[in-house]
């Protein structure tokens, strides 16, 4: 079964933001197991929530909004997608992820469409 990891990062300073960019060999390390593994379809992190449009269609008409759907103490940071036997497996993975320790990790099963 595949496995969305959401990872949801708490707004920092830019200390905060260069502490983060000191544990890419944490994240490297990881992801490259995840690799070997077999395990990983696909992994990317996301521009900051400024650089977001949200959009809706109201009325059929399009509206636009510069930003992220909601202000919140915590962003969506990145992802990772995993292909693992079941969610013990997808539940094990992402605790070994760094942001586990600061921000949030939600492991969400990709919906089967009939």
């Amino acid at each position: 079964m595949d496995y969305m990891l959401l990872l949801y990062a708490p707004e920092t300073d830019e200390a905060g933001e260069r502490e983060r960019w000191g544990e890419m060999p944490l994240w490297l390390e990881v992801t490259e197991s995840l690799r070997a593994a077999g395990v990983l379809i696909a992994n990317g992190p996301l521009s900051p929530p400024r650089s977001a449009t949200t959009l809706r269609v109201r009325g059929g008409a399009v509206e636009l909004t510069d930003g992220p759907f909601a202000e919140t103490r915590e962003h969506l940071a990145g992802y990772y997608l995993l292909r693992c036997a079941d969610l013990d497996e997808a539940l094990r993975h992402a605790a070994r992820l760094p942001m586990a320790r600061y921000g949030a990790i939600e492991v969400r099963p990709i919906a089967e469409v009939p």
